[in-house]
């Protein structure tokens, strides 16, 4: 058996910066006074979000069933 060692290279390049969306802003539905993360893209706070479902296969069966 060969005593073979890896050998690596340093990462080299600048990081790319995190994408900022603002200061101070709250959540736009009426009423709502939840302060929004800087870094986050969306304009509801988690709990007025509108419902997203997710991709899946197969159908959807509709609301109440």
């Amino acid at each position: 058996m060969s005593d073979t060692a890896m050998k690596g290279r340093s990462i080299k390049g600048v990081a790319r910066p995190s994408k900022d969306f603002g200061d101070g802003r709250t959540c736009i539905q009426d009423g709502c006074i939840t302060k929004l993360s800087r870094y986050n893209k969306r304009d509801h706070c988690y709990l007025h979000a509108p419902v997203k479902y997710p991709r899946v296969r197969g159908r959807i069966l509709p609301e109440g069933t």
